[in-house]
C-alpha cells in the first residue's frame, strides 16, 4: 500500500468514524462515559494489580468505591445545590428590581449625556439582544428535554454507564493488544508512538484538568461562602464544574458572583473582596495548580480545546462533547506528526532554484 492508498485508507476510516458516531449520537453516551470512567481508572488498577490483587477484584473494588462517591455526593451536595437554585430563581425577580434601582441614576446619567434618538436605539438594541438570549437559552431548554429522552438520557447513564465501566475496566489490557495485534505491520511502530503521544496528552491533560477543576470548585464554594456571599456555594460549585472549558469557568463564575456582590452588598469594600477572591483563584491556577498538575506542554492550546467542545456538541451533541477533548488530543498528536513528516520531505528540504542568468543591456 502506497503513501495516497494508506492516506486514502485512513481518512475513509474518519469519515466513517464520524458518520457513525453522528448516527449513534442518542445512544453512545452511557459507553462513552463508561469508557472514560475505565480510562480514568486503569493506572489506579494496575498498581492494585502490582501489588497482587487480580485484575477483576481490583475492577469490583475501585468501581464500588466510584459508585458510592457518587451517591455520597448525590445524597450530600445535590439537595443543598437544588436548594440553591431554587433561591436563586426565586430571587432573581427581587435582583433584578434592584440592580434596575442602582442603576438608575447612570442610565439618568446616560440620557443626559446622549441624544433622545440615540439613547432610544440604545434601549431597543438591549431590548433585542436581551431578548434573543432568553430565547435562545429557551430553545436549548427545550431541545434539552424534547420528547422526554433527557430522563430516559439519565436513567441510562445511571444504570448502564457503572457495567460498561466495569467491563472495560476488567478488559482494557486485553483490549488494547487485540487493537495492537491487528495494527498494519509496516505501520505497527509509527502508529504505537503516536498511541504513546495521545495516552500522554490525554491522560496529563484529562485527569489533570478534572482534579484542577475539583480544587477550583471547591476553593471558590468555600471562599465565597464564608464572605456571605448569596448562592456561594452554586457559583463556586459551577465556577468548578465550567473550568474543564478554559476561561469559561473563571468568566462565568466572576460575572456572576460580582453581579450577586453588586445586587447584595451596599460596601464596595465586599465587593472588591469577591472580585480579590477570584484573582487569587487564577493566579494560583495559573502559576501552581496547573502546570504541576497538567503541565505546560501537553499539545492541547486552549483555543483548540474550546473549538472542539463547540464543534463535536454542535455535530454530535452530548456524545460529542464527551469525545471532544480526546479527538482534539488525536487530531492535534496526527497534525504534529504530519508537520514534522513534511519537515524532513525532499519538498520541504528542496533548495530555491537559481534565478535565471538574465543579459542586462549596458548602460553606455
Amino acid at each position: 500500500m502506497n503513501g495516497s492508498a494508506q492516506i486514502r485508507f485512513w481518512l475513509i476510516g474518519f469519515v466513517v468514524f464520524c458518520l457513525l458516531v453522528w448516527l449513534l449520537s442518542g445512544v453512545l453516551a452511557p459507553f462513552v462515559t463508561g469508557m472514560i470512567i475505565a480510562y480514568l481508572l486503569d493506572p489506579v488498577a494496575r498498581r492494585l494489580q502490582a501489588i497482587g490483587m487480580a485484575r477483576w477484584l481490583a475492577t469490583t473494588v475501585l468501581l464500588l468505591l466510584f459508585v458510592l462517591a457518587a451517591v455520597l455526593v448525590t445524597l450530600i451536595v445535590l439537595p443543598i445545590l437544588l436548594n440553591q437554585v431554587t433561591g436563586l430563581l426565586s430571587a432573581v425577580p427581587d435582583y433584578v428590581a434592584r440592580a434596575a434601582t442602582r442603576l438608575q441614576p447612570l442610565i439618568a446619567e446616560l440620557r443626559h449625556r446622549v441624544s433622545a434618538a440615540n439613547f432610544n436605539e440604545i434601549q431597543k438594541a438591549v431590548s433585542q439582544y436581551a431578548g434573543s438570549a432568553v430565547s435562545w437559552i429557551g430553545t436549548v431548554i427545550g431541545s434539552l428535554w424534547q420528547g422526554g429522552m433527557a430522563l430516559i438520557d439519565l436513567l441510562s447513564l445511571v444504570f448502564i454507564t457503572p457495567v460498561v465501566a466495569f467491563y472495560m475496566l476488567r478488559d482494557w489490557d486485553h483490549m488494547i493488544g487485540v487493537i495492537d495485534h491487528n495494527l498494519p505491520v509496516a505501520q505497527r511502530e509509527t502508529i504505537r508512538g503516536l498511541g504513546r503521544e495521545v495516552n500522554h496528552t490525554l491522560s496529563r491533560f484529562i485527569r489533570g484538568q478534572l482534579i484542577v477543576c475539583l480544587l477550583l470548585g471547591l476553593f471558590y464554594a468555600i471562599a465565597l461562602t464564608i464572605v456571605g456571599l448569596n448562592f456561594g456555594l452554586l457559583v463556586g460549585l459551577m465556577t468548578g464544574l465550567l473550568s474543564i472549558i478554559p476561561y469559561v469557568g473563571s468568566l462565568v463564575g466572576l460575572v456572576s458572583s460580582v453581579g450577586i456582590a453588586l445586587v447584595q452588598y451596599d460596601d464596595w469594600t465586599m465587593w472588591a473582596l469577591v472580585l480579590g477572591i477570584f484573582l487569587l483563584g487564577q493566579f494560583l491556577e495559573g502559576n501552581f495548580v496547573t502546570p504541576k498538575l497538567v503541565g505546560e506542554s501537553v499539545g492541547l492550546h486552549p483555543v483548540w480545546v474550546i473549538f472542539a467542545l463547540l464543534a463535536a456538541g454542535s455535530l454530535f451533541g452530548f456524545t460529542g462533547v464527551m469525545l471532544a477533548v480526546p479527538m482534539a488530543a488525536v487530531i492535534g498528536v496526527l497534525t504534529r506528526f504530519a508537520l514534522h513528516r513534511y519537515r524532513q520531505s525532499a519538498l520541504y528540504r528542496q533548495p530555491p532554484a537559481d534565478p535565471p542568468d538574465m543579459d542586462l543591456p549596458t548602460v553606455s
